[in-house]
């Protein structure tokens, strides 16, 4: 492993510590393979405990091994929104018979693996998994994921969406009427909202990290101002009582949703300067144009010079 890798997996490894295992060293195997990386990784992330809340009489979220996870249950079963990591599938299980029904459906916001790794066994249970037409198509391809330095082989094919839109997609169950919206690329070109109309509610998926810089995913198709525009979309949806619940990071409201548009878009501007202006990558983030904004939005796993990178990568 170079230098420069394994500074970026101790430096993983630290923000989790922050977080979840502050209390824990840092593992021997930042040093392994890719592949031994890749499911220490997973191992890791799925160690997170499950928190719960309630966000109304029949939603619930679930929080922490892998992002956030929305639950609606009622008379027809449960819908869910994203499965977290395979590690976690024991503690998810729990949680779910908790809320006194069978899955009936799952919806993936995008393709990564935080976000679908349970979708075997939750279709093997009988549910009916739900995604873009991009996800099934990057699950059932190898990837690598530069900015983290893992590879991922194809998923299982059961873990691949039944269901696939284009565009739009509908969805009624215990009286909520979700509508499911493909945004252009994004995080990455998989990504879709969710809209649970009658609770004014709205699930970002990865296009929104609350109150953190963002990983975009430009070896899956990741743009910033995909992202910018994504944002402003949500904020077309929501009002001052909207519960929007990012891919990562705590619940928010439309107030924060518009700080971290307006973080993405002045992010943006300024690296597109230092780019049209000829500057390599390394000469960009050595002009460390978010100074002022780490204080802030650098306190998540990617910090400054990180989302340089992030940004100049994804323009």
């Amino acid at each position: 492993m170079t230098t420069e890798t394994r500074r970026e997996w101790l430096k993983t490894m630290a923000a989790l510590a922050a977080g979840s295992f502050a209390n824990a060293l840092i593992p021997a195997w930042v040093q392994q393979p890719t592949q031994d990386r890749t499911a220490a990784f997973r191992a890791q992330i799925g160690a997170v405990p499950i928190q719960t809340n309630r966000l109304g009489e029949n939603l619930t979220l679930l929080s922490g091994p892998g992002g956030n996870v929305v639950v609606l249950h009622g008379a027809d079963g449960l819908v869910m929104v994203d499965t977290f990591v395979a590690p976690a599938w024991p503690k998810l299980q729990e949680s779910l018979k908790a809320l006194g029904a069978p899955v009936k459906f799952v919806i993936n916001t995008h393709w990564h693996f935080d976000h679908t790794d349970n979708n075997a066994p939750l279709h093997a249970g009988g549910a009916t998994v739900v995604a873009h037409e991009n996800t099934k198509r990057r699950m059932s391809e190898p990837h690598h994921l530069p900015m983290l330095e893992l590879d991922f082989p194809p998923s299982p094919q059961a873990a691949w969406p039944q269901r696939v839109f284009a565009d739009e997609y509908t969805l009624d169950a215990s009286g909520y009427h979700l509508q499911l919206s493909h945004v252009a690329p994004a995080h990455t070109d998989t990504d879709v909202t969710v809209r649970f109309e009658h609770a004014n509610l709205l699930h970002a998926g990865d296009v929104f990290f609350n109150g953190r810089y963002p990983l975009i995913d430009w070896s899956t198709g990741g743009r910033v101002d995909g992202m910018i525009a994504a944002s402003d979309r949500l904020l077309r949806l929501a009002d001052s009582d909207t519960k929007i619940v990012p891919g990562h990071g705590p619940l928010a409201t439309k107030a924060d949703l518009v700080k971290y548009r307006d973080m993405l878009s002045t992010a943006a501007d300024r690296v597109r300067k230092l780019k049209a202006s000829g500057k390599s990558l390394e000469e960009s983030i050595a002009a460390k144009p978010f100074t002022d904004l780490d204080g802030v939005w650098g306190t998540g796993r990617y910090q400054g010079d990180d989302f340089v990178k992030i940004v100049y990568m994804t323009l």
